[in-house]
Parts: C-alpha cells; sequence; structure tokens
C-alpha cells in the first residue's frame, strides 16, 4: 500500500513538473543581447500631442502665442486653423507656418520652440511590467537603459531583471526583441550591462517565478 502510494506521488509530480514547463518554456525564449551603442548623432525631435509648442512671429506679437497640440495632432491660432504639427521638427513646423502666414503678412519670419515635451508614440520609451512605475517616457538624445530604470524608480521585488527585454524598430521595418541585464546593471552595478535606448523602444520586465 505505501509502494503504491509512493508510486502516485511520484507520478503525479512528473506531470506537474510536465505541466510547468509546458507553461514556463514558451515565456523562456533566448534574444541576443541588445546593442550597445544605438543612438543616432543625427537625431531630430518630432512633435507629439501633449507637446506645448511656444510659436514666436517675428515683429508680430499679435500673432505670437503658445498652443499646445491636440490629440488629432493639430494646432490652431490667430489666422491659422488646424495646422498639422505631429511628427514634424520644430523647424520644420515653423517653415510650415511662414507660408500659411505668408497669406497675409509679409515675409513672415516664425520660430518655434518645444516645451512640456511628451511626443509621439515614435518617440516615447515605454516601460511595461515589473518596474516601480510604469510609463512612457518621451526620449532624449543618448538616454541609456539606466537613465529608463531611475525614471520608473527601479525594480520592484518580484522583478525577474535578467529576464528583461527591448522590443525595437528596425530602420528597415520590422521588430527586433532584445535581452537585458537589469539585475547585473542595478542590483550589482555592472556597467557593462547599461545598452542605449532608442525612439520607440518597448522595455518589458517579467515577474520571477522564484
Amino acid at each position: 500500500m505505501v509502494t503504491r502510494l509512493h508510486d502516485l506521488i511520484g507520478v503525479s509530480l512528473r506531470w506537474l513538473l510536465l505541466g510547468m514547463s509546458a507553461v514556463l518554456l514558451p515565456g523562456c525564449a533566448s534574444y541576443p543581447p541588445a546593442p550597445t551603442v544605438a543612438a543616432s548623432a543625427d537625431y531630430r525631435y518630432l512633435i507629439g500631442p501633449g507637446d506645448n509648442v511656444n510659436i514666436i512671429v517675428w515683429r508680430n506679437p499679435e500673432l505670437s502665442m503658445t498652443v499646445p497640440v491636440r490629440p488629432d495632432g493639430m494646432i490652431a491660432g490667430p489666422l491659422i486653423e488646424d495646422m498639422p504639427a505631429m511628427g514634424k521638427t520644430p523647424t520644420g513646423l515653423a517653415r510650415d507656418m511662414e507660408k500659411a502666414l505668408g497669406t497675409f503678412i509679409r515675409d513672415p519670419v516664425v520660430t518655434v520652440v518645444v516645451t512640456n515635451f511628451v511626443g509621439n508614440q515614435s518617440e516615447q520609451i515605454r516601460v511595461v511590467g515589473e518596474a516601480s512605475k510604469p510609463q512612457a517616457l518621451p526620449y532624449r538624445q543618448n538616454m541609456t537603459l539606466l537613465d529608463v530604470m531611475i525614471a520608473v524608480g527601479g525594480l520592484t521585488d518580484f522583478a525577474d531583471g535578467n529576464g528583461a527585454s527591448v522590443v525595437r524598430i528596425l530602420p528597415e521595418g520590422g521588430r527586433q526583441q532584445y535581452s537585458v541585464r537589469l539585475n547585473d546593471l542595478i542590483r550589482r552595478g555592472d556597467v557593462s550591462a547599461n545598452v542605449d535606448m532608442k525612439p520607440g523602444d518597448v522595455l518589458i520586465i517579467p515577474q520571477s517565478w522564484f
């Protein structure tokens, strides 16, 4: 009777382990390490919904204004209605405004300064999973993985930091997923685990099973 009970327990444990393997293995995919250097020297900020744009029209203070970029990516102001701003550089938007204002005033000179940066989704770095404060962050030039982790307050106690990954949009189209070592970087101070981030990156931090 005791022997049979041991056999039943052994069989049950084997089935339990097999079941756990079936659940866990798909989540244990191996990704290539993230490139250490990824920042682009010619990066230019693109305006997005939620940004504030300060528009200065030289010698025309009545046309100068600070306006928010609406959720549809448009701005509006004196003499200008529903001008697309989303996805443009500040310089590009200034040139478009000069063309539009040229109908009403002679040789307008426009300067656009962006404040309260939010940016397009393509300009943000989104952090999901076991970060202390998961959120979307506006990208800035030469931003690194360490900068991102400081902004989101580090890892939770349940994070599998070395199981984290970055999903990145490739220049030629498509996506690539890279592994990153957050435990080594944050908890062990291994600076070799620090890597460049790129606009549009999604950092995924899974929960530890143990």
